[in-house]
Order: structure tokens, then C-alpha cells, then sequence
């Protein structure tokens, strides 16, 4: 289940940007896309089974963090009826996002995965352009010593990088025009090719919607079958939500799929 859970991540991990090399520190992003109060529902699938629910949700208040306001986004997702007595997951990604810039000012991970167990704070100095990463012992009770990364000018995590690629104008991409991928996780900063493979009509539980949708050239490695083995298909609006996603593992097939929303900034694209 380690694997499926980390699947779904792959929602909010298609797009973690690094800004251009403009010297501003916080440079604005013009954000037509999201707002506070936005409530995102999944349903997780294995096959022809529901293995778990995922939800991603925009606190309905700011926080403050730097000095700066910021978005609080948090990611969750729980494995649901007999697969939960198997192989029990209850995973929380989280971030608090500038409001301005759409960059991490600080993040979280908190993981539970059967007898696996993560608890990670990530704290983020554009100004200095430092990464302070804290992973917390379960068997002393504290944080263990902060491990240091340099970091590049605008990085971004996971989840800030997706919430800033809604923000991006995709009226004019063409099908196989590839976007480069980078972005900040686990100690590394990693680029990742993305490309646009066209539009098309999706029926998901939540409706019938215009999407976008794109294939990452996924590496080699030991979890997804192919470099083509991942589809995600995206809302052909300004909301630019995640619709579904598909992957081919070598354990099988899984998907992300939504099943409900509330709280969007924009009229979504829904095919009557």
C-alpha cells in the first residue's frame, strides 16, 4: 500500500516549478485560479476496487508565516473498507504557500503507513536561499538534527508547485509540447518532462468536464511500468483542477479520480 499511497501523491507531484531567474525574492504570480475554501474529494483505486479517499483542501483563512500571508494546503489521503484492515494508510502532506509568490515558506509530511511512520517539517529562506529539513524520532521524542540544502531562486515543493501551475496560461500549448518539470523533495531537487498529449471530454464521479491532459516521461524505476505509464488529465478552465489520474504500475493499475468539490474560484468546464 506504500506504493498506492505514494500514487496518489503523484495528484499534487506532476508539477512542483521553479520560477524564472527574475531577482525579485517574492515575485507576484497572478492567480485566477484558486482562493481560500477550496475542498477538493478523490476516490483511490486498485484495479476495479476503491482502496481509499484523498481530499486536498485550501484553509477558508490566511495564515502568517515571514511576515508574509500565506495559503495553508493540505493534502490527505486514507485507505477505506477491508483494504484498511490490511495494509492501514493515513498519510497528511501539507504546506503554507505564499499568497503572492506561490512559493513554500514551510511544510509538512506527516505519514502513516502501517507500522511505517514519518514526521517531516521543511522550512524554506527565499531570502537566503536555504532549505532547513527536520525529521522527527519517534523512539527520543525530538527532531533529529536539521539537514541543510542550498536552494534555487523560487523553489518550489510539491504542493506549491502544483497550486502555481493552475496559475499558468495553457490556451496555446500545442499537443506534444513538453514543460520541464523541477522542483524540491527528499533532499533533491528533481526535473521532470511533462508533455501535453490534447484535449477530450472525461466522465468522472463528480461530473462530465472538458480536460486537458498529459503524460510525465516518468525514469526508470521500480514502481511505474514504462516511461508512458502515467495520464492525468486536468480541467480545461481557469480552476485547472486535477480530474484523474491513471498509472501502470507493475502491481497493477491504480488512479485518482474526483469525486466531489466545493468552494472553486471559477465555473468549471462541465459538459451537460
Amino acid at each position: 500500500m506504500k506504493k498506492l499511497a505514494f500514487g496518489f501523491c503523484i495528484v499534487i507531484g506532476l508539477s512542483a516549478f521553479t520560477a524564472d531567474s527574475r531577482q525579485e525574492v517574492y515575485p507576484r504570480v497572478k492567480n485566477d485560479s484558486f482562493t481560500k475554501g477550496e475542498v477538493l474529494d478523490y476516490r483511490m483505486s486498485y484495479g476495479i476496487f476503491t482502496v481509499g479517499r484523498g481530499t486536498t483542501k485550501i484553509d477558508s483563512k490566511y495564515f502568517k508565516l515571514n511576515n508574509r500571508d500565506c495559503f495553508k494546503v493540505e493534502v490527505t489521503g486514507k485507505t477505506v473498507g477491508m483494504v484498511d484492515w490490511v495494509a492501514d494508510v493515513d498519510d497528511q502532506w501539507g504546506a503554507y504557500i505564499d499568497t503572492a509568490a506561490l512559493v513554500p515558506h514551510m511544510t509538512y509530511r506527516k505519514i502513516r503507513e502501517g507500522k511505517y511512520k514519518k514526521d517531516e517539517v521543511v522550512n524554506f529562506d527565499h531570502v537566503r536561499g536555504k532549505i532547513e529539513a527536520k525529521v522527527f524520532s519517534h523512539k527520543t521524542g525530538k527532531f533529529k538534527t536539521p539537514v541543510y540544502h542550498e536552494a534555487p531562486k523560487h523553489v518550489r515543493d510539491l504542493i506549491s508547485g502544483f497550486m502555481y501551475l493552475r496559475t499558468q496560461d495553457l490556451s496555446k500549448v500545442r499537443i506534444n509540447d513538453t514543460v520541464i518539470v523541477s522542483g524540491f523533495f527528499e533532499d533533491s531537487v528533481y526535473n521532470l518532462k511533462v508533455v501535453f498529449k490534447g484535449r477530450e471530454t472525461l466522465k468522472t464521479k463528480a461530473g462530465k468536464f472538458r480536460a486537458l491532459v498529459f503524460k510525465p516521461s516518468m525514469p526508470k524505476n521500480s514502481l511505474f511500468d514504462g516511461k508512458d505509464s502515467i495520464t492525468a488529465w486536468f480541467s480545461d478552465d481557469k480552476n485547472r483542477i486535477v480530474l484523474k489520474v491513471e498509472a501502470d504500475m507493475f502491481i497493477g493499475s491504480a488512479g485518482v479520480e474526483l469525486t466531489g468539490y466545493k468552494g472553486v474560484k471559477n465555473p468549471l468546464n462541465i459538459v451537460r
